[in-house]
């Protein structure tokens, strides 16, 4: 792709011709921009995304307007208001995107910083240095902000993004891909650097998890069940997977029940499309007496369905029951299911069963079980007296997240700067030759 047809905002329904031919010359325009980003300055980098603040900014009309058009045909295509939430853009949000691109050049560049050093008794001194991945491809769905912040990250940690959004938010994301595209050029970067696929055609997704002949280091899904499955199943390169948000608050046998209360709302309804939203309530057989009633009720009369158990369901008759699909469902909605667990034991077994090992928290007094669920509950994020709702980059001080990685490879938890980078060896001698 030239730098000139990268400058274009691809129309809404543009295929660009042969989406093969198009997405090998997107794949070749990345590899020739990673040379160049990985090997720029930091007080480069740093300027382009300072620039690409300010671009978003200039262009928040354009982008807006884009995102109206976008939820037009989401809210006539009656799809859930959850899926509405997670692609609204209005004028705080996108201030909010801007600043976090601009948050994002203030964070300490990871790029060439040295890991771990040491001298062999040969007199050889190795570093372990930090290098970028290279070329990384996100497919995400719904949310036009992960252009953003996708695009910034990568280009923070020297990496360079080929980014495939969905049907939904294609107008919104190739607004602000364009605003991305434009604070490169004011740094002098190549606007290939930061890419947008500019059609809707689904065989661009095959094309990206066949590895763009060569020229894709690493994939990163952000969407449904659906989507991360075959990226999982179909990719020929490695894939920092992020699963559902299947998230548990358990209050435990000694959880101050207004904190619990706290925490729990927050967890659930602060913002239930997002993928550290709690989806599961397990409330302690030791307090059920004194905290079920009163969190249950806080939940449905703040327009919270409940879905509960057997003991959940004789505390409030607006209470349904629970099936055995509903521990394995993640919501993003105002629905919740809640089970009375008798003990530390069922209630990490529960999650170890059912959960998606996102993010878990526990509320309690109690150091010992605290210390207990954190050490056994194998989630990416764990939390000890504190909202799910805290599973997100910004607030881990990364500036903001490429995803939430629920694998066990380097990358887990929140995907920042210092995970999209791998590291090399120098070793340096004084002539030392080997025996």
């Amino acid at each position: 792709m030239t730098s000139e047809s990268a400058r274009r905002v691809p129309a809404p329904d543009n295929e660009n011709g042969d989406i093969a031919a198009l997405m090998h010359g997107l794949g070749q325009g990345a590899r020739a921009a990673a040379r160049r980003v990985g090997t720029a300055s930091a007080e480069q980098r740093n300027r382009a995304l300072a620039a690409m603040a300010t671009s978003l900014r200039e262009r928040a009309p354009a982008i807006l307007a884009a995102n109206r058009q976008d939820l037009a045909d989401a809210r006539a295509a009656g799809l859930a208001p959850s899926f509405i939430d997670r692609l609204a853009l209005d004028e705080a949000r996108l201030e909010a995107i801007a600043q976090a691109v601009a948050d994002i050049a203030a964070l300490p560049d990871p790029v060439g910083k040295v890991l771990a050093s040491w001298t062999q008794p040969n007199g050889l001194v190795f570093e372990r240095v930090a290098t970028p991945l290279g070329v990384v491809a996100v497919i995400f769905e719904s949310r036009p902000n992960v252009t953003a912040d996708a695009g910034a990250l990568c280009l923070k940690s020297g990496n360079v993004a080929i980014l495939r959004a969905g049907s939904d938010s294609f107008r919104s994301s190739s607004e602000i891909a364009a605003a991305m595209q434009d604070g490169l050029a004011a740094a002098g970067l190549p606007r290939e650097a930061i890419q947008l696929v500019p059609s809707r055609d689904r065989a661009a997704v095959g094309a990206i998890l066949k590895g763009l002949d060569g020229n894709i280091d690493v994939v990163v899904p952000r969407g449904g069940k659906s989507l991360v499955a075959r990226v999982q199943q179909e990719a020929r390169v490695p894939v920092f997977a992020h699963l559902d948000g299947n998230n548990h608050v358990y209050v435990h046998g000694e959880a101050d029940l207004a904190m619990a209360h706290a925490i729990l709302i927050n967890a659930k309804l602060r913002r239930t499309g997002v993928c550290g939203a709690a989806e599961t309530l397990l409330v302690d057989e030791a307090c059920a007496a004194t905290h079920l009633k009163p969190l249950v009720t806080a939940l449905l009369d703040e327009g919270c369905a409940v879905r509960g158990d057997e003991a959940t369901l004789a505390v409030d008759p607006r209470v349904t029951t629970a099936n055995e699909d509903d521990w394995h469902t993640e919501y993003l909605d105002r629905i919740i299911a809640v089970k009375v667990v008798p003990g530390l034991d069922a209630a990490i077994a529960h999650v170890e069963t059912y959960g998606s090992h996102h993010t878990d928290a526990i509320v309690t007094a109690n150091e010992a079980a605290a210390t207990r669920f954190l050490a056994e509950v194998d989630s990416a994020i764990v939390l000890h007296n504190a909202s799910t709702q805290f599973a997100d980059g910004g607030e881990f001080g990364f500036g903001a997240e490429i995803g939430i990685a629920t694998g066990r490879m380097h990358a887990r938890g929140p995907v920042g700067v210092e995970q999209l980078c791998s590291f090399k060896y120098r070793v340096h001698g004084q002539g030392q030759v080997r025996p």
